[in-house]
C-alpha cells in the first residue's frame, strides 16, 4: 500500500487506516461496566469476537496497511486491549503505526476532560492495555471548553518528550480551534511539538471540513485523517432500496439508527445515486468509488475505515489500485458540493 507523510512530519502511514470502533462489543464507545471490572473475563476469551478483530488486523497488515486507529473509550478500553493481544504474536509491533485517543469521559455533565492530569493518566492506561511502551500517534479526542488550551497542549508535549508518544494530534477541532492549537505549537520550535494530524468526519455526504478546518490544516502542515469516509455506511448503497434497513446494519440497530438517520434524507439520496451510477459505469462497488474520492482529496492523508468483517475490509482495501477518472471525480464534486458563502469563500454576493 502506498505510504503518505502524516502532515509536515517524517512519519509515513498507509493511505488507508484501520478503525477499531467495531471491535468493541456492540460497536459503541462505552460498554456497560468498567473495563477494569471486565479485564479478567476478556483475558480468558477466545471467542468469535476476538477472532473477527484478529482477521481484520491480519487482512489489513497483509495488504500493506500500517495505520491502526483506536481510542480509550472504544468499548471502555476493549478495542485497545484486543489490539494489544494481537501485537507481536499476530502482527509485529514494528510494522504498525498505532494511533489512540484520550480525553472522553463517562460523565453526563462533562463529556471531555483534557486536563493535563487526566490526559497523561489516560495515556498510561492505554499503553498498559496495548502492551507497548509508546504509541506512534496520540490524539486529543475533542475540544474541552473547561480546560485552557495551553494545558492540554502541554500534556501532548510531555507525552512526546517522555517517549510515550512519538507524534501528537487532535480530533474534532473546529477551524479556529485547530488554527489556534497548531499555531501555539509552532510558536516555540524545539520546546513544543507541532501537531501532526487532525481527525474529522469527511465524506461525499459530509464536506463541512472544507470550509475552515481543511484550509487551516493545509496551511499549518497538519494531515487530515477522515473518519466515517463512507458516510456512516450510507455511501455503500445499502440503504437505497425502499423498506426497512438491511438486517445487521447500523440503520437497523435501535441504538445506532440515530447515527445514520441524518444521511438518509433527499439531499444525501442524490449523492448516493450519483455514486451508484459512477460505480456501475466503472464496474466497481459504490464503496470503492466513495472511498477513492475522499482518499485523494487535497490535504487528506488516510481515511479511517471501520469494517464489521474482514470481508468488508478486503473490499475497502481493494481501492488501492483505483484512481477515479477526472470526469467522474468532477461529477461527484458537483453533486455533493457544499454551499460556501460569506465569510468562507464567495464575497461577490454581498
Amino acid at each position: 500500500m502506498e505510504l503518505r507523510h502524516l502532515g509536515r512530519t517524517g512519519l509515513r502511514v498507509s493511505r488507508i487506516g484501520l478503525g477499531t470502533l467495531s471491535w468493541a462489543r456492540g460497536g459503541g464507545e462505552r460498554s456497560a461496566g468498567s473495563f477494569g471490572q471486565r479485564t479478567g473475563t476478556l483475558r480468558e476469551s477466545h471467542d468469535q469476537h476476538f477472532q473477527n478483530a484478529a482477521d481484520q488486523l491480519r487482512t489489513f497488515w497483509e495488504a500493506g496497511g500500517t495505520l491502526v486507529d483506536t481510542a480509550d473509550v472504544y468499548g471502555d478500553g476493549e478495542a485497545e486491549y484486543l489490539l494489544g493481544r494481537m501485537l507481536h504474536d499476530l502482527v509485529p509491533r514494528r510494522d504498525l503505526v498505532i494511533a489512540t485517543k484520550s480525553g472522553s469521559v463517562p460523565d453526563p455533565d462533562r463529556r471531555f476532560d483534557c486536563s493535563r492530569g487526566h490526559l497523561l493518566a489516560a495515556l498510561d492506561a492505554s499503553l498498559e492495555r496495548l502492551g507497548t511502551d509508546h504509541v506512534d500517534l496520540w490524539q486529543v479526542h475533542a475540544w474541552d471548553p473547561y480546560t485552557p488550551l495551553e494545558e492540554t497542549l502541554q500534556a501532548l508535549d510531555a507525552a512526546v518528550d517522555s517517549g510515550r508518544a512519538r507524534y501528537a494530534g487532535v480530533a474534532d477541532y473546529s477551524g479556529w480551534q485547530l488554527a489556534k492549537a497548531g499555531t501555539w505549537q509552532l510558536a516555540a520550535p524545539g520546546v513544543r511539538h507541532r501537531l501532526a494530524s487532525t481527525q474529522m468526519e469527511y465524506s461525499l455526504l459530509q464536506r463541512g471540513v472544507e470550509r475552515e478546518v481543511l484550509p487551516a490544516a493545509r496551511d499549518l502542515g497538519i494531515g487530515l485523517l477522515p473518519s466515517s469516509p463512507l458516510g456512516r455506511g450510507v455511501l455503500t448503497g445499502k440503504y437505497r432500496q425502499p423498506g426497512p434497513p438491511p438486517a445487521g446494519s447500523r440503520g437497523a440497530s435501535e441504538r445506532l439508527a440515530p447515527f445514520v438517520e441524518p444521511y438518509l434524507d433527499e439531499t444525501a439520496g442524490r449523492v448516493v445515486d450519483a455514486v451508484a451510477i459512477a460505480a456501475d459505469g466503472l464496474a466497481l462497488p459504490p464503496l470503492q468509488v466513495a472511498l477513492a474520492w475522499v482518499r485523494d482529496r487535497p490535504g487528506v492523508v488516510a481515511p479511517i475505515v471501520g469494517a464489521r468483517t474482514s470481508q468488508q475490509l478486503t473490499e475497502a482495501l481493494s481501492v488501492e489500485g483505483l484512481s477515479l477518472p477526472e470526469e467522474i471525480r468532477a461529477a461527484l464534486d458537483d453533486v455533493s458540493a457544499p454551499v460556501h458563502r460569506y465569510p468562507d469563500q464567495d464575497w461577490s454576493e454581498l
